[in-house]
């Protein structure tokens, strides 16, 4: 395949970015494939496909623990990633970086590592009504070993973050503030800034789900203010079952690990072990070494075209989304706040978010109906499910075009 990035370094150029992603030009159901489902999860570029393969192919084998020609190269290129992470990211040290399966072990790490051994009953753990439930069910378990009481604040009528409403349900009993960076179903920004200046207020943990910000917009988490920043690489053109975890080096160094075994030791005897510093101390077992090489190619590709440049072809489509959609009649766009990224969720009034996503499907375009992942929301908005369209780095607004055509369609068959 013929290699696109030389292409884009001085323009956005969607049809050269379009054609590294084999996946967008096959059909479906006779129909040009639609893809609007990204923060699910995002199609995958050749080049993170050739690094997947090549680390299959060419140097495979397992990694930290040989001393022949193949695990030193393995293992060259695995740690590489922790190096590319940290500088995409803005972490001080590459040894912040612990790789995960995902941001949901991530989450599960912080609250089994950090929470469990430390908080008491009163202790309150707080985190905003939107919520991805992997940032809801960990704090739960937590709270129901600890005693520990999980609170959640509201966003605005219109998905807006609200500050005052945060401030007001935080207190010095305020141990942890877990929240998203970016909702997955309003596509609310989150002012992350502003919040760490309040956790640091009363001295709580400020723990960031950045699966849906890291993959729109440039992330420095030094500038941000945060202990924690998770995200998935899935989300970031890159491969399933990888993650990461970026924390503090004083905070990681404090905790214990979340699994034992392989990769995690120090020394081990049949009566005691002793752990690895951070981050191995935290990546027991054997890594999903080639994935993790190409999480290093989805990072090397997104910043071959520039995580600014990416934000602004987004906030152009966005933009024009909304427009186009509110268009459609008796559709309803659920998150309208300004600056918003990433998705437009919507309900329509003649027909379940199911039954639109259905037939949509038979034009060839991809949606995401249901709860997402967010039922505290859902009751919140009154609504049982929601329609969503997302949007990646390929995204263009005659998807959306095509989109509002086949909503129309849904309008004609139900009315």
């Amino acid at each position: 395949m013929t290699d696109n990035l030389a292409l884009k370094t001085a323009v956005f150029d969607s049809d050269a970015i379009r054609a590294d992603f084999p996946i967008l030009s096959r059909e479906i159901h006779g129909k040009p494939l639609v893809y609007l489902d990204s923060a699910a999860s995002a199609q995958k570029p050749h080049q993170v496909m050739d690094a997947l393969m090549s680390a299959y192919t060419d140097t495979y084998s397992n990694v930290h623990r040989g001393l022949h020609f193949l695990s030193e190269a393995s293992t060259d290129a695995y740690e590489a990633v922790r190096q590319k992470v940290a500088g995409f990211i803005g972490a001080p040290s590459p040894d912040e970086i612990v790789l995960t399966s995902g941001a949901t072990m991530a989450l599960n790490m912080i609250a089994h590592s950090w929470a469990l051994p430390r908080l008491q009953a009163g202790d309150e753990i707080l985190i905003s009504i939107a919520e991805h439930h992997a940032n809801i069910v960990p704090w739960q378990m937590v709270a129901e070993r600890t005693g520990a009481v999980l609170r959640a604040f509201p966003m605005d009528e219109d998905g807006s973050f609200s500050m005052q409403a945060m401030t007001e349900m935080t207190s010095e009993k305020t141990r942890i503030i877990s929240i998203s960076h970016v909702s997955n179903v309003l596509g609310t920004v989150y002012p992350l800034a502003e919040i760490a200046k309040l956790a640091k207020s009363v001295d709580a943990l400020f723990v960031v789900d950045g699966c849906q910000g890291v993959v729109h917009m440039p992330v420095d988490v030094t500038a941000l203010g945060c202990d924690f920043y998770v995200f998935s690489a899935h989300k970031l053109y890159g491969p399933n079952g990888v993650g990461v975890l970026w924390g503090r080096s004083e905070i990681l160094a404090d905790m214990p690990p979340f699994m034992g075994g392989g990769d995690m030791i120090d020394r081990v005897t049949i009566e005691k072990s002793t752990y690895a510093a951070p981050p191995h101390r935290f990546e027991a077992g054997t890594p999903a070494i080639a994935e993790v090489i190409a999480l290093g190619a989805a990072v090397d590709y997104v910043e071959s075209i520039g995580m600014a440049a990416i934000r602004a072809h987004e906030q152009d489509v966005l933009s024009y989304a909304h427009q186009r959609l509110s268009a459609v009649e008796g559709l309803n766009i659920i998150g309208t706040a300004v600056g918003k990224s990433g998705v437009v969720s919507f309900t329509m009034d003649c027909a379940h978010p199911h039954d639109i996503s259905t037939i949509i499907d038979r034009d060839g375009v991809a949606i995401r109906a249901g709860h997402h992942c967010a039922q505290p929301l859902m009751d919140y908005l009154d609504v049982s499910s929601t329609a969503r369209a997302s949007v990646g780095v390929y995204t263009t607004k005659s998807e959306f075009d095509a989109l509002a055509t086949s909503l129309e369609k849904v309008v004609r068959i139900f009315s």
